[in-house]
């Protein structure tokens, strides 16, 4: 016998959503460093605030931009951590020089 998962209407991508926030990973950002979080994936956008010391983040999307130089390397990736609010893998240790999440857009 087989079960098929019936959907609510109006609920379609309720499930999606579920798995989606369930393998959100977060992330450390560099040790001793208040991280500039931006409105954009570069650092001629403003600064929207700034990140304590020790702060671990998610990865929604990221998405290439200006290249930064941190503790992590040189890097043009930038790592959206809430809805338009940008910082700079240079400063995430994912252990990865390159996409860790999917490409914005």
């Amino acid at each position: 016998m087989s079960v098929e998962p019936v959907a609510e209407p109006g609920n379609e991508d309720a499930g999606e959503a579920a798995v989606t926030a369930q393998s959100l990973r977060y992330y450390a950002v560099a040790p001793d460093v208040r991280l500039n979080v931006r409105s954009g994936p570069g650092t001629s956008y403003n600064i929207v605030r700034v990140l304590s010391y020790g702060a671990k983040v998610p990865i929604y999307c990221q998405t290439p931009g200006t290249t930064v130089t941190g503790p992590y390397g040189t890097s043009k990736i930038w790592d959206n951590i809430d809805n338009g609010e940008y910082v700079s893998d240079a400063y995430v240790q994912t252990g990865s020089d390159g996409y860790v999440a999917p490409r914005c857009g």
